[in-house]
């Protein structure tokens, strides 16, 4: 005996129509603004870690 039902196939459908998709400024206000810019602070302090200060050692402006 098969006791297991046929499973219904279905198109995936994204639950948010095309039209009201805005792009980016959907995910900023999702996000917040504060942590919008948290990640942006974070993101730049990186920036200025990795690049900005092993150039500025390089060039003997800042001596360790």
């Amino acid at each position: 005996m098969e006791f297991r039902e046929k499973a219904i196939e279905k198109p995936l459908e994204c639950p948010i129509p095309h039209k009201e998709r805005k792009g980016m400024m959907v995910w900023i206000k999702r996000l917040g603004i504060w942590g919008f810019l948290f990640f942006l602070i974070k993101g730049i302090a990186w920036l200025v870690v990795l690049f900005v200060i092993p150039y500025l050692i390089s060039k003997g402006i800042i001596s360790k």
